[in-house]
């Protein structure tokens, strides 16, 4: 971004000019004169406002209003077609992937089938992109940055990846450097749990939760922590790995031969709980959840929930994930009531799992786009913004 000294007529225009793109993409199309009452500018001040945004192609006409007095007026957008990202999920079998625009347009998801295919950073998300586009309608040419999630644990400062079982064909070290490099886009490489978590935050529902913890089971396990409204990645971006922690020894009575968490409560252990076959997938086995299996799953979460709660004292524990999903509501109360019934034993005087709120997810059916995605949408208003100004 150019700077402007502040003072100068340069200064006013470029602080002006931002604050009506700030005021287009909060409350949509906007004519001249609407623009002038919601920034206290006059109408002819914020027909030039119009003007200049106009100019550098940032919003155009995109239809009439009937106003109080005088002919219609045009009314003005912010275009989405100048920057777009695409935000990508990896996942074991496959890859999601939705075209981004700064108006958080709904787009329709891609998916990409990965068996068959050479896998590496830039064959997979090259993949995600071009089938985002395509399903879009959009020019690859517009897409400038992608926010791809991934189930591994994400180490930003040394461009780090840990727990990578699901990715084959991708390096240790230097994924996103070689992402950048291929298409000249600006990448961000995050945990899908992390994402998801992101998603979640913004529900209704956690409205007034500053301290929350998503765990998430599906084919893997995985907790995404907000403390003070932000995401916690940890120092190495290991935060939130249960699935290789080992299980205490009172889960022998549950499951005398899982080593892990993922061992007592991964997608394999869920399919064997519902009868199903080693081969057969996560979300058809979850079609037949009922009460006594529930009841075994409940048993298991409260097993891996009960340090998460411990150690980090949320006010709210969400469940997440195809297991979480399935389980619904059901599920979140009868969680909460064996948590409850465990800490009894501890004779806790502020009783804070009795007033800890257990709930199911909220963010719909997929998360960890929907977390990219808000992440882009900031990123590419940005960009928009940093285009207000440049000489």
């Amino acid at each position: 971004m150019t700077p402007v000294d502040p003072g100068t007529p340069t200064w006013l225009r470029t602080r002006n000019d931002r604050t009506a793109l700030a005021l287009l993409l909060e409350h949509g199309p906007l004519s001249r004169s609407q623009l002038g009452r919601l920034s206290g500018m006059s109408k002819p001040t914020a027909g030039q406002m119009i003007s200049r945004l106009e100019q550098v192609g940032l919003v155009g006409p995109v239809g009439e209003i009937s106003e109080s007095r005088g002919p219609n007026a045009v009314v003005y957008g912010v275009r989405s077609d100048v920057v777009a990202g695409v935000a990508v999920s990896v996942l074991e079998g496959s890859l999601e992937a939705v075209l981004t625009d700064p108006l958080g347009t709904a787009h329709p998801v891609a998916q990409v089938p990965l068996a068959g295919r050479d896998r590496s950073p830039e064959a997979d998300v090259g993949a995600a992109v071009e089938a985002a586009c395509r399903a879009a309608g959009a020019d690859p040419a517009s897409v400038t940055v992608v926010v791809v999630g991934v189930q591994a644990a994400v180490g930003v400062a040394h461009d780090e990846l840990s727990f990578t079982d699901t990715l084959p064909g991708w390096p240790r070290r230097g994924a996103r450097s070689r992402l950048e490099a291929a298409t000249g886009h600006a990448v961000t490489l995050e945990n899908d749990v992390n994402l998801a978590t992101i998603a979640e935050r913004a529900t209704p529902e956690l409205a007034d939760a500053d301290d929350f913890a998503l765990l998430w089971v599906g084919e893997g396990l995985g907790v995404g922590v907000g403390v003070g409204g932000v995401v916690q990645r940890g120092a190495f971006g290991g935060a939130g790995e249960i699935g290789y922690l080992e299980v205490p020894r009172s889960a022998a009575a549950i499951d005398p031969n899982a080593t892990d968490f993922t061992d007592l409560l991964g997608g394999a252990a869920v399919v064997r709980l519902l009868g199903g076959p080693p081969e057969e997938p996560l979300r058809s086995a979850l079609t037949r959840l009922d009460d006594d299996v529930l009841a075994q799953l409940a048993d298991r979460i409260a097993l891996a929930a009960a340090p998460v709660v411990g150690l980090l004292d949320p006010g709210v524990l969400v469940l997440g994930g195809p297991t979480g999903l399935a389980g619904g509501p059901e599920l979140a109360a009868a969680v909460k009531a064996r948590l409850a019934s465990a800490h009894l034993k501890t004779a806790d005087p502020r009783d804070r799992l009795g007033r800890l709120r257990v709930l199911v997810s909220g963010s719909g059916p997929q998360p960890v786009l929907q977390g990219a995605g808000q992440l882009l949408v900031d990123d590419l208003r940005a960009r928009l913004e940093s285009r207000i100004g440049v000489p």
